[in-house]
């Protein structure tokens, strides 16, 4: 396994999941709800940073590797699921669009790793569609932790659920256009079995 700074960013990024789900759990005199939200919105945001971060860094310092690209879509994947888990208890977000996001994710993944056993993983490599899409999440997602108002003007949670939604149908609209791309293949390799 390599080490360098762009892997070391994104191992940090997957330490700080739990601290984004964990500040919830913390006992309210310790931590009023508004700091926990002010608390699990920075931590977000800079989980979120490193995701940049550590790309740019990697690309700029040819220090792409094999398992930093294995290791950093598993830890996008973790800090959206954990976040959406965690707004769905707190009532913040449906369980619908959690689940339609988190589905997604899933049966992606999966059909990534089916492509690349028979080598077409680039036939459904990362589309400008889907970099569109994890932006919206990475801004709705903050938005949702944060939850309150700012200035008694911008209403976090509704430009965030309504953003969130945004995200969900360039979910299902990415998760298509990935299919759509890798159907020629699903067919010829199942009408081979």
């Amino acid at each position: 396994m390599p080490f360098n700074i762009p892997i070391l960013l994104t191992w940090l990024r997957v330490a700080l999941i739990p601290l984004v789900v964990g500040v919830y759990y913390l006992p309210e005199h310790w931590l009023h709800v508004s700091d926990q939200n002010m608390a699990a919105t920075i931590v977000f945001i800079v989980a979120a940073v490193t995701d940049w971060f550590d790309g740019y860094l990697a690309r700029r310092w040819n220090q792409t590797s094999a398992f930093g690209a294995f290791l950093d879509p598993v830890a996008d994947k973790l800090m959206v699921a954990g976040a959406l888990l965690v707004l769905v208890q707190l009532g913040r977000v449906n369980a619908v669009i959690a689940f339609i996001i988190v589905g997604r994710e899933i049966t992606i993944s999966a059909l990534r790793e089916w492509m690349a056993e028979i080598g077409a993983r680039k036939s459904v490599a990362v589309s400008s569609l889907g970099k569109i899409k994890t932006a919206v999440q990475m801004v709705a997602i903050p938005m949702l932790l944060f939850h309150d108002p700012i200035f008694t003007v911008l209403d976090m949670h509704i430009a965030g659920e309504v953003l969130l939604w945004i995200a969900g149908v360039l979910t299902v609209w990415s998760m298509f256009y990935y299919l759509r791309r890798a159907w020629p293949l699903i067919k010829e390799k199942s009408g081979a079995l």
